[in-house]
């Protein structure tokens, strides 16, 4: 079990989604709900949770009622604004996905698990494995499993993770001469 795929690329079709075009063309200037479920789930799985939110504003009461797809999107999403982890994970086993967005649902879940594991990393030095378990949606045997790929320790007698720390990215320094002629640059610009 691999958490480390990396997101599918999605920018491209999200801008499609998005662009106005696609609303011009539709009948009203309003987009069918499949243009809408795609978009909001593209924002989700992107952790894009401002423009998901706007996005919500934006769609028609008549389509958010009509379509329950649409409203188990937006509850994924509510559990991602509140960092719900477990509620993200229940809310999206909990909804059978449209065959469009079944993948995107699976990548927002896959995506999650991978944000979860790496908060964890940052902030525990060592967890409870049933605590984690839950907050990256496995069940605990899944889940010590998955740490020990990761390169993690589990104590199995006491049930417990203790997570690696990531390793901080090296700091890339300006040498002084670079940093010299950009200041250089940077006022010469403001003077003329």
């Amino acid at each position: 079990m691999c958490f480390c795929r990396k997101l599918i690329p999605v920018s491209f079709l999200a801008k499609q989604l998005n662009s106005s075009s696609v609303q011009s063309k539709a009948p009203g200037g309003i987009a069918n709900p499949q243009v809408y479920s795609q978009l909001l789930a593209l924002y989700l799985l992107h952790n894009d949770m401002n423009n998901a939110r706007y996005l919500w504003k934006r769609i028609p009461p008549a389509i958010k009622s009509a379509h329950s797809e649409l409203g188990g999107i937006w509850e994924v999403g509510q559990k991602i604004w509140q960092r719900d982890f477990p509620g993200i994970y229940t809310s999206i086993s909990a909804c059978q996905w449209s065959e469009a967005i079944q993948p995107v649902m699976e990548a927002v879940r896959d995506a999650t698990r991978r944000r979860a594991f790496g908060l964890v990393s940052q902030a525990y030095t060592s967890i409870s494995a049933d605590d984690f378990a839950a907050f990256v949606g496995l069940s605990v045997e899944e889940a010590v499993k998955g740490v020990i790929e990761q390169g993690w320790q589990a104590d199995l007698a006491t049930r417990m993770v203790m997570p690696k720390k990531p390793d901080s990215a090296p700091l890339s320094l300006i040498p002084n001469e670079q940093q010299l002629a950009r200041l250089t640059d940077y006022v010469a610009f403001l003077e003329n």
